[in-house]
């Protein structure tokens, strides 16, 4: 494929990513907004997010394969319009069973784009053969600022039904004009026609390799975990454990969102420079630190600077768990990672919930901390296998 045309699909890939993290923050941020109209306690709504977990990581497996079968660019066309007309559908229940049960619909669309646009972004990184993984989730993690902010802002005047409509207006408008550019480009790595020799098919992933990439998706868990703990119940940690308006609330998930836009962008200079074992290890510890600071700090202020230090360190961790794993096993490879991965940014926010009965929530939010810790120590062990 001409440079021109590698350049121009970075673009729309790219597009797909922040189209992701709107419609996402667009929906997290009123979660408690939600709560409150289907009168569901913390464990009840714990239980209700637990339907986005099962629709995704049931989904991503799937999903792996109609990727080697179909492409993944026809799978991320078909998935954005999915996902952008579910999240209408939670402002539209009433019960914490009936909003589960939608959010299964949305855990299909979501886990299914992610390992469709990050199969498709795995091939491009190996076709420019430069570390440009951590830049297609920064804008990811763009698009959830914004998706957060606007939130924030019209929190006060909109309703959350009419809010995530719109979501889905937008949503389909940019999937129809983005679905149509990246329709136009084959995948970099071409996927073997069915009538091809079996040595030119891809071979399925011996042992130790398999090992591997269930170890990187389980640094894609322990690093995912945080951001689906602070997307889910960041917000309402700030409102109702340190009494924030819900405008300053909203913000938390911004500023995180907003600190790892920053730390991704600046991703491929610190992987070409430090490598992807000290990349882990670094942003592990600083995430660790910054995220006891956002669970038990008194104070507002220094919550959301706790969410923001989190962010700079769980930036780059989960693309180059996804990236690596991607490299040794193919589409199977990203869904294996994946589903490890988004499954601990879904499963994080149903954990947190039951911890949070029991205990407290800032409590709760600490083990955000503990993995990323655990996250910095694996990736540690992993160094040979980083290829730095």
């Amino acid at each position: 494929m001409p440079g021109n045309d590698l350049t121009r699909l970075r673009i729309v890939l790219t597009v797909f990513f922040a189209l992701d993290g709107f419609i996402f923050a667009g929906w997290v941020v009123r979660i408690p907004a939600i709560k409150e109209q289907t009168n569901a306690s913390a464990s009840a709504l714990g239980l209700a997010l637990l339907g986005v977990s099962a629709g995704a990581v049931v989904t991503m497996m799937f999903t792996g394969r109609l990727c080697r079968r179909y492409g993944s660019h026809p799978i991320t066309v078909i998935c954005g319009v999915l996902l952008s007309l579910s999240v209408a559908l939670p402002p539209l229940t009433h019960s914490a069973l009936a909003l589960g049960a939608v959010l299964l619909i949305f855990g299909i669309a979501y886990g299914g784009i992610n390992v469709a646009f990050n199969s498709a972004a795995v091939d491009l990184v190996a076709a420019l053969r430069r570390p440009i993984m951590p830049s297609f989730h920064a804008a990811f993690s763009l698009g959830g600022m914004i998706g957060a902010g606007l939130g924030g802002l019209v929190a006060g005047s909109l309703s959350p039904t009419r809010h995530l409509l719109g979501l889905t207006v937008i949503g389909l408008l940019v999937t129809a004009v983005a679905g149509r550019a990246l329709l136009r480009y084959e995948s970099p790595v071409p996927r073997p026609d069915r009538g091809e020799p079996e040595e030119r098919a891809p071979r399925r992933p011996d042992p130790r390799t398999r090992r591997l990439v269930v170890v990187f998706g389980l640094i894609a868990l322990c690093t995912a975990y945080g951001e689906g703990a602070l997307a889910d119940w960041g917000t309402l940690h700030l409102e109702q454990d340190l009494d924030a308006h819900p405008g300053i609330a909203a913000a938390g998930y911004s500023c995180f969102a907003l600190a790892m836009t920053i730390g991704r962008l600046c991703g491929t200079t610190l992987l070409e420079r430090l490598g992807r074992t000290r990349t882990v290890v670094a942003g592990g510890s600083m995430a660790a630190v910054g995220m006891l600071v956002g669970s038990l700090a008194p104070s507002v202020w220094a919550a959301l600077l706790g969410f923001a230090v989190t962010g700079i360190g769980l930036a780059n961790i989960f693309p180059i768990a996804v990236e690596r794993a991607g490299a040794l096993a193919g589409p199977s490879g990203v869904a294996i990672a994946s589903t490890f991965g988004y499954g601990g940014m879904l499963l994080g926010p149903p954990a947190i919930g039951f911890m949070a009965d029991w205990f407290s929530l800032p409590i709760a939010l600490t083990s955000v901390a503990t993995l990323a810790a655990v996250a910095a120590v694996i990736g540690y062990g992993t160094r040979r296998a980083t290829a730095d």
